[in-house]
């Protein structure tokens, strides 16, 4: 599976600049390869990058999720989530699988994994509870 230099390139500027608060990636089958099929500005809510989830189709993502510790110091974690619903197509579900890990080594810089089937899998609290919050 090949993956695009836009994809590298977003998530580089998603991790140095922050100029983006999510980035959604599709596997396009016809052509093998992963693309970008969403981007989200940096005011953009944990709530709207859930919406952007297709409900039937598997999708990766990063979010840069921001939070402050009980320290009261001010920080980010990047998110790495494999979405993978259960009303998805078998055959997609098993791509998307098996090219997690070569796709997820192309993204130098995540911090934490999620994988989610339905949305209560990757809610805001599991996501809080990821950085100990």
């Amino acid at each position: 599976m090949h993956v695009s230099d836009e994809c590298k390139l977003k998530f580089l500027e998603l991790k140095a600049k922050r100029n983006y608060r999510f980035i959604v990636f599709k596997i396009d089958e016809k052509a093998q390869q992963v693309t970008i099929d969403m981007v989200g500005n940096p005011e953009e809510t944990y709530d709207g990058f859930t919406k952007c989830m297709p409900e039937n189709e598997c999708r990766y993502a990063v979010y840069d999720f921001d939070f402050t510790t009980p320290e009261n110091c001010q920080k980010s974690k990047i998110f790495f989530i494999a979405w993978s619903p259960d009303s998805s197509r078998v055959r997609s579900k098993m791509l998307y699988a098996s090219s997690k890990d070569r796709f997820k080594r192309e993204l130098d810089g995540i911090q934490v994994e999620l994988q989610a089937t339905d949305p209560s899998e990757m809610s805001l609290d599991i996501i809080k509870g990821r950085v100990n919050l």
